[in-house]
């Protein structure tokens, strides 16, 4: 079975799980890249998307640059943004069909999940394989964990299993 760890990420949150992870399972990484790149001012970024749960906007991506059909497995990273995903990772989920395969989901944010993953599961058509929300502090320029990395190192080792 192949695993694809596919993410998308602001800052430096999403990225650091997608490290961790890619340390302990025996996967390829694909970073989601929008077409139009997010401004470095983050809160006009906050501004920008301030309607992300209601607009449900799904800006450009890059193409990806390899078949999907051969991965078995996704492992699946988004910040959460306004309690859903972020619209690179809506873009994604809409543009690729993800039906047939196992996919297991990670949220970094601030305590606020909201309806991540359900939202993932409406657009994969399908239940998460598996599934965990990660916090860091709400201070953004902390970039400090909230949920331990014993915890995380444990739900890695669990999805490296499944």
């Amino acid at each position: 079975m192949k695993t694809l760890l596919v993410y998308y990420g602001y800052g430096i949150h999403t990225q650091m799980i997608s490290e961790m992870i890619k340390e302990k399972i025996d996967c390829d990484v694909y970073r989601i890249k929008p077409i139009e790149e997010y401004s470095d001012d983050y809160d006009l970024v906050v501004k920008q998307t301030e309607d992300n749960l209601q607009s449900r906007k799904t800006p450009e991506i890059e193409e990806v640059p390899f078949s999907l059909d051969d991965y078995d497995k996704i492992i699946l990273g988004t910040p959460v943004w306004w309690y859903t995903i972020t619209p690179p990772v809506r873009t994604f989920l809409t543009k690729y069909d993800l039906s047939n395969k196992e996919v297991i989901a990670y949220a970094t944010n601030a305590g606020w999940l909201g309806n991540t993953f359900e939202e993932i599961e409406e657009l994969i058509q399908s239940k998460l394989t598996d599934k965990i929300s990660i916090k860091f502090t709400v201070d953004y320029s902390e970039n400090q964990l909230v949920t331990s990395k014993n915890e995380i190192n444990r739900w890695i080792d669990e999805i490296n299993k499944l």
